[in-house]
């Protein structure tokens, strides 16, 4: 397969960057896109340049790390895979390939193909966990009852893996489905119940002092979420987040 990659790069933060045009042949459709890329940095790195810079750590679809803008969507033309599984038999013999990061403030370029998503970080410190009792007299998880179906919308939630595809295909860049997820799998666990109130009041916080826009409901991050995050997981977070406001 025979390609023409358009792919941005971009020193680091403080230089403007351009879509560069890349000819690749050779490629098969059982290789997965990250592979694509490593091929066309070994030819840059034998004829002398600079390869393209871009995230990835476990390629199995569980970190989230890969996220890249192809061809106008968050990881690809497939969906509910990250860009690592996206093979490259979505594509055709003669296509042209535009590759870019994720666009939103709160994820500035790096460098080429890498952002900086420690904003989610930092919402997560701002309130994704609870406190647990290690004093010795600590009470078994599993003998705490849980409703059934609780249980499995906080592990549908929990699936999220914060690799921003919501917030890069959405016209606001927000990201409220981001918080959302990380807000129910925790409001809808006894465990999580004790800190509910400050947990979703700082998050929603620390989401705006980051840049993140507001939802308007048109839901494409359900759409591009490699992991089939619901939209009511964003009703919840409005709803947790009301009932925390007037406790307050």
């Amino acid at each position: 397969m025979k390609l023409t990659l358009k792919i941005w790069r971009q020193k680091n933060a403080d230089t403007k960057g351009k879509l560069v045009d890349y000819q690749i042949d050779g490629i098969e459709g059982d290789m997965s896109f990250l592979e694509m890329l490593d091929v066309l940095n070994e030819q840059l790195i034998n004829k002398g340049e600079e390869p393209v810079a871009f995230d990835h750590d476990c390629r199995e679809g569980i970190c989230g790390t890969c996220s890249l803008y192809i061809n106008g969507e968050a990881h690809g033309p497939d969906r509910l895979i990250t860009t690592c599984q996206l093979h490259m038999r979505m594509f055709n013999d003669g296509d042209t390939i535009h590759i870019e990061p994720f666009r939103a403030t709160a994820f500035p370029v790096i460098k080429d193909l890498v952002v900086d998503r420690t904003s989610f970080d930092r919402i997560q410190h701002a309130g994704g966990f609870i406190s647990v009792n290690t004093s010795g007299n600590t009470i078994d998880a599993n003998a705490i009852p849980v409703n059934k179906h609780d249980a499995d919308t906080a592990f549908e939630s929990a699936t999220c893996i914060g690799c921003g595809a919501c917030v890069a295909s959405c016209v606001n860049s927000s990201a409220m489905l981001f918080v959302g997820a990380k807000v129910s799998q925790f409001a809808l666990l006894p465990q999580g119940k004790i800190e509910a109130t400050e947990r979703v009041l700082n998050m929603v916080k620390q989401m705006d002092e980051e840049g993140f826009g507001n939802c308007t409901n048109t839901g494409a991050c359900e759409v591009e979420c490699p992991k089939g995050i619901s939209l009511e997981n964003i009703a919840r977070l409005n709803r947790e987040y009301l009932a925390a406001s007037l406790k307050g």
